[in-house]
């Protein structure tokens, strides 16, 4: 005891410092939903199916349950501890385990397929600096899992697709050692290579990857990309789960590779200690200058004995500048902190026996631990702190205070939400407070803000909502963004909670989560949708003491005149959507004077109206730097077109598009699951016209003869009829890849108008719906035989009152305030005629 008190007060600076060091975690993977399928046990052992059942018997288990369950508070037992899970939410223990971890960036594979796993962009919300890591393997059978251009796959089609790998990634990865072992053959003949290609097609889809001559190619043009690119290579040696034969796994088998000149320039990581090989592995850092070492999944996954004997291994020969720390951290957020906390022990451990052994003095062991725990990962993947993108430049920065992290240099938070009017608002807080409360707890919100219209900040009647009554509008962090055009501020959509992981069903974020699960968990199906957003700039001009908003120009379609003039505007506009990783794939002017479109990539729904709501913030906000004033209004001057926000919407299967037919099976060109939910959207297109064409004057702009859907009826590339399909460059001739809402405009909230899309969707195919025959020329020379769309919002919210089906999947409490909001507007502007006007300053 005295020793070891002893230990203490002698390196109690030490310690002290590896406490509070903010860590770079150089491999790790990604976290997945709590309602995946992944077993939360799985998460403390390598061990599969009947093995797993003793795996709570094993002294790392009892260990890290035990200080899992000190952090959350609970009872050491694992029903406690997934009690508390499900109860806090996983965005509430992710915060919690990555606060406690102090890791400031994190490089992941995400090659390891989880179900319902959280993309790269998605923990950018728990760490100021995520990049990816690249795993050879998967990204070859991904390649060879689509179709060439052309018949079939030849190695040079194969090779000449995957050398293009590298673009926005740190670094990356193999896992030969799973699949065929690590004594590469540096050498493997093109011939061997083919021969091998042709073994992994026959095998068919999905392809899985186990010829070794194949997987040597493989790892050999990597190198190449590697060297050419300057990018480390991750490599998986040592231990792992039984699919991995031990023997094979051994990095001594990797020296015919090392010992090749063409290679030596390539950087090379072996992974998890190498463990059991760790001793082989230090001997390979020492002699080899390519070659470095990380000990993440060896800690925490062994005993605190084995733990600090590998490490130990790997510093008995190896330079200290080589080692580096990782957490191997998967599937749950746990692991990341046990890997954090574990490694703090483990190198202060270390590192301290190295001082009385005589190895180093303190100061040394302080400097090594900063190496170890971040700095020699800063250098080796060439991070700079502060990036969000993979486009890193070598840095010294020293790594981030994770505590501040998520708002470095802002000064406020904007927490975004969009009201049943299509309203965008927001509260603003000081990024401290948004740290220290928000983040957790959110901000407080009446009942009313879901029953507000656009006539009137205060709650409209019939909608069941009052100013008793408070909700908590809790911040989602992977889509907290800096405000592009506004120094030190960031901002955030936020969803609406009764209390901190109960959400509230008015919340229209919420609303479409439940329809898309519900498509997901009954038809294993889920939607891509892209906008195009129509908007007007206007300049503001005086008259007789009166203020008058006018379009900038009035030059026609597609005018180059037109661009010249809001050109520099766009280019603000353009780079403040890359910033926020939001695509544009087009801009132009449109028909109106001062009209432009600006159309955006597709993805999956809830970030696609996610990418809609920031896109108008950015260019009404671009638009107010330069003068001017960018409405969405539907229909802002009465004499000329109206603005749409069209959307694009396609369905999607283990990431493959299911909306195109195939094989000639369907006479429209699209497959019959694409017909029986198209189907279902044009059967309640009448009732979901009151979610996306929200206000009176959206039903100004729905006219014949004006591309904008006035006939409940579809075409082929039919810009007239409500629902159009496509078929883009690129799509085989006969089949289209998606169909276009045209009765959805600028006023709508997206994710409530999206929600009700999906459930007619819905609809649709537990109904088998057909559609009816395509109307190829103008629908309105076909008056009397052709049923018009809702005239005005009136009869959209008359139908929307006899949908069972949208009352049903969306949720009548929902629906209550939604109907009263719209009943609010059509009262007032039937009463009020030019009140339209004022609406360019609302939307």
């Amino acid at each position: 005891m005295r020793k070891l008190e002893r230990r203490e007060m002698e390196f109690a600076e030490l310690r002290e410092a590896i406490e509070k060091m903010e860590l770079v975690d150089g491999h790790a993977h990604n976290i997945v939903s709590l309602d995946s399928s992944f077993p939360f046990i799985n998460s403390f052992s390598e061990a599969t199916g009947d093995a797993l059942s003793f795996t709570p018997h094993s002294l790392s288990f009892k260990r890290n349950l035990r200080e899992i369950s000190e952090l959350y508070g609970t009872e050491s037992s694992l029903d406690a501890v997934e009690e508390y899970r499900r109860l806090s939410g996983l965005q509430a223990i992710s915060w919690k385990c990555f606060k406690a971890a102090g890791i400031s960036a994190v490089l992941i594979d995400d090659g390891l397929k989880l179900d319902k796993m959280h993309d790269i962009e998605w923990h950018r919300s728990l760490v100021p600096f995520a990049g990816r890591i690249l795993r050879i393997e998967r990204l070859a059978e991904q390649i060879l899992d689509g179709e060439p251009d052309g018949s079939t796959w030849t190695l040079n089609k194969f090779t000449e697709t995957f050398v293009k790998m590298a673009d926005g990634i740190v670094g990356l990865k193999s896992i030969a050692a799973y699949r065929s072992g690590l004594e590469i053959n540096p050498n493997v003949t093109k011939e061997d290579a083919e021969e091998g290609l042709s073994e992994v097609l026959r095998a068919g889809k999905p392809v899985c990857i186990t010829n070794k001559s194949f997987i040597d190619y493989i790892f050999i043009r990597s190198l190449e990309v590697a060297i050419c690119y300057d990018l480390p290579l991750q490599i998986h040696t040592g231990f792992g789960d039984k699919d991995l034969d031990l023997r094979l796994s051994n990095p001594l088998n990797l020296r015919t590779l090392l010992e090749d000149k063409k290679f030596s320039g390539c950087r090379i990581v072996l992974l998890h200690a190498s463990y059991p090989f760790s001793k082989e592995a230090s001997y390979l850092a020492s002699v080899y200058s390519q070659v470095y070492l990380d000990f993440g999944l060896a800690v925490p996954k062994l005993s605190v004995h084995g733990m600090i004997s590998s490490v130990k291994e790997l510093l008995e020969l190896a330079p200290i500048n080589k080692v580096m720390f990782s957490t191997d951290g998967y599937a749950v957020p746990e692991t990341y902190y046990l890997g954090a906390k574990k490694a703090r022990e483990v190198i202060f451990s270390v590192l301290c026996d190295a001082c009385i052994d005589g190895d180093l003095s303190v100061a040394e062991a302080m400097e090594a631990a900063k190496g170890i725990f971040a700095q020699n990962a800063i250098e080796f993947y060439k991070i700079k702190a502060g990036l969000k993108s993979a486009d890193l430049k070598a840095s010294s920065t020293p790594c981030f205070d994770v505590e501040n992290a998520v708002d470095i240099g802002a000064s406020f938070v904007r927490i975004i939400w969009v009201d049943a009017s299509g309203q965008h608002r927001c509260r603003v807080v000081t990024a401290k407070r948004f740290n220290n409360v928000v983040k957790k707890n959110g901000v407080g919100l009446t009942f009313a803000c879901m029953a507000m219209s656009s006539l009137v900040d205060g709650p409209a009647d019939e909608t069941n909502l009052t100013g008793t009554g408070e909700i908590r509008l809790m911040p989602d962090l992977s889509t907290r963004w800096n405000v592009p055009w506004a120094k030190r501020e960031d901002m955030v959509l936020a969803d609406m909670h009764l209390k901190p992981g109960e959400p509230w069903e008015y919340c229209p974020r919420e609303a479409l989560g439940r329809v898309t699960k519900l498509l997901k968990d009954e038809f294993d199906m889920e939607v891509n949708a892209g906008f195009e957003n129509e908007f007007f700039l206007l300049k503001k001009l005086e008259r007789e003491g009166k203020e008058e908003w006018v379009p900038i120009d009035s030059t026609p379609y597609c005018s180059t005149a037109a661009f010249d003039v809001v050109s520099p505007l766009f280019h603000e506009i353009i780079a403040a959507l890359n910033s926020m990783n939001i695509e544009v794939e087009q801009l132009h002017a449109e028909a109106g004077e001062g009209q432009f479109e600006l159309a955006l990539g597709h993805t999956t729904c809830t970030p696609a109206a996610d990418n809609l709501i920031f896109t108008r913030e950015v260019v009404k906000a671009v638009a107010r730097k330069h003068g001017l004033l960018a409405t969405f209004v539907p229909k802002y001057d009465l004499h000329d077109v109206g603005s749409g926000s069209h959307v694009h919407l396609s369905l999607w299967q283990n990431g493959k598009n299911i909306f195109a037919g195939s094989g000639g099976s369907n006479q429209h060109g699209m497959s019959t699951v694409g017909e029986q939910f198209m189907a279902g959207v044009l059967d309640h297109l009448p009732s979901i016209l009151a979610f996306t064409a929200p206000v009176p004057n959206s039903y100004d702009r729905i006219q014949p003869h004006m591309w904008s859907g006035a006939y409940q009826c579809w075409g082929k590339e039919n810009r007239e009829a409500a629902l159009r399909t496509a078929s883009p460059p690129g799509i085989p001739d006969g089949l289209v890849s998606n169909f276009e809402v045209k009765s959805f405009d600028g006023c709508a909230n997206p994710h409530l108008g999206l929600a009700a899309i999906v459930a007619a969707g819905i609809d649709g195919l537990r109904r088998h719906l057909h559609l009816p025959e395509p109307i190829d020329g103008d629908p309105a020379d076909l008056e009397g035989k052709l049923k018009r769309l809702p005239t005005s919002l009136s009869e959209s919210l008359e139908a929307l009152r006899k949908d069972n089906v949208l009352h049903e999947i969306i949720g009548e409490k929902l629906l209550v305030a939604i109907k009263g909001v719209r009943k609010a507007e059509i009262d007032y502007y039937s009463k009020n005629k030019d009140a339209y006007k004022q609406l360019i300053h609302r939307y």
